[in-house]
């Protein structure tokens, strides 16, 4: 009997993070919700269509779920080897929406590639998947060596490639930064050394507040769109009918929603706010469900980053706990820049909240990261 008890104590099982899966359906359902809310009045106007952004978003998210499940089946070494190719291919990408007719501009940049069937693709979210994959391959293979300093410059030349062209192909500098800060945060977690890593964000964080503090002073007529998103974020009350028209609706939406907000459907700053359904739906849930609402929403990111620390802890081996590490930091990472832009108190950047925005190439790549994490944590095994 007893060693029937020992046995059975020592059993292991599979453990597939179901938490994690059901948190992401929560929020992929929250954002439909809030973007038919948020996004029908534009829509009705535009494509006489009052639920167009709805339904196009739901069919993507339905074939987004379909993928997730799909990659959350393969084996994530698979992943190994072909990530050099996947990280040139993005590169290439770009490149075509550079330098090809196939690149379509859309106020006033150009980040999207044309597909076959009138389909469009942003590139630039295919090299944060790219360098995920790729970015822990490397560092796996290098060991040790990463603690030395031609190690360390070898994955960070890696990491300003990719985030160089990001800015020169597609012309996204907000992306170009997330690319870069997933690179940065996995050599963080190898690196023995913690100083360094302060020192050049402190660093980082001082140059750029003070350029833009100078450029604002003595840039104040030029044209250039993001000298103007900074004199914008400067001098909102200046720019409020121009550069800061965007972020100062949003601070009546957020200041008229309260607390608890004015209801469901009822917000009326949505009708004014240009795109209100991309990178500014934060807002018409801060009018709407209130403080409240929006805490609850970053209650479940919350709950979101906890699972994919949790895997990326268990993970079996040190590859697939980077992949995990850098899907958490891409998910933080876009979602504290949102925010931020939300409540000004960074330039605005056009960074979306994840599987909430409005956009079915954010939404297919995000969805895929969470199968790549599922698959993951299908090779944890716990002792029963």
């Amino acid at each position: 009997m007893g060693d029937r008890n020992r046995r059975r104590k020592g059993r292991t099982i599979r453990y597939f993070d179901y938490s994690l899966l059901a948190v992401m359906i929560f929020l992929v359902c929250f954002g439909l919700v809030m973007l038919y809310s948020g996004s029908s009045y534009e829509s009705l106007t535009k494509f006489d269509d009052g639920m167009y952004y709805f339904k196009r978003q739901a069919m993507i998210s339905l074939g987004s779920g379909v993928a997730m499940l799909i990659i959350a089946q393969i084996d994530y070494h698979f992943y190994a080897k072909p990530s050099i190719l996947l990280y040139w291919a993005a590169m290439f990408m770009m490149a075509l929406v550079r330098f090809t007719p196939l690149g379509i501009e859309a106020f006033g940049t150009k980040r999207w590639l044309r597909l076959p069937a009138n389909q469009q693709i942003q590139p630039s979210e295919v090299m944060k998947v790219a360098v995920i994959l790729f970015i822990p391959y490397l560092l796996c293979k290098m060991g040790d060596k990463i603690n030395t300093g031609k190690g360390f410059k070898t994955i960070f030349w890696w990491g300003f490639i990719a985030a160089g062209g990001v800015f020169y192909l597609t012309d996204n500098l907000s992306t170009a930064i997330i690319v870069f800060g997933i690179c940065f945060g996995l050599v963080f977690v190898v690196h023995k050394k913690t100083k360094p890593f302060v020192y050049m964000s402190a660093g980082a964080v001082t140059i750029v507040v003070t350029a833009a503090v100078i450029c604002g002073r003595l840039l104040e007529n030029s044209t250039d769109f993001r000298i103007r998103r900074v004199l914008a974020w400067l001098y909102p009350e200046k720019f409020a009918d121009s550069g800061a028209f965007q972020t100062m609706q949003g601070f009546y939406a957020i200041g008229s929603g309260g607390f608890f907000g004015k209801g469901l459907g009822n917000g009326a700053q949505k009708m004014i706010i240009p795109e209100v359904q991309n990178d500014m739906i934060l807002t018409v849930i801060c009018e709407e469900l209130g403080v409240f609402g929006a805490i609850m929403v970053l209650t479940l990111f919350g709950l979101l980053l906890y699972r994919l620390l949790f895997i990326a802890q268990n993970a079996p081996d040190l590859y697939g706990s980077l992949i995990v590490t850098g899907i958490f930091i891409h998910i933080g990472l876009q979602v504290i820049l949102n925010v931020a832009v939300v409540l000004n108190v960074i330039p605005t950047t056009g960074i979306t909240l994840p599987f909430i925005s409005y956009g079915g190439t954010s939404i297919l790549f995000l969805m895929s990261e969470i199968g790549i994490a599922l698959g993951v944590s299908k090779k944890i095994k716990l002792e029963e």
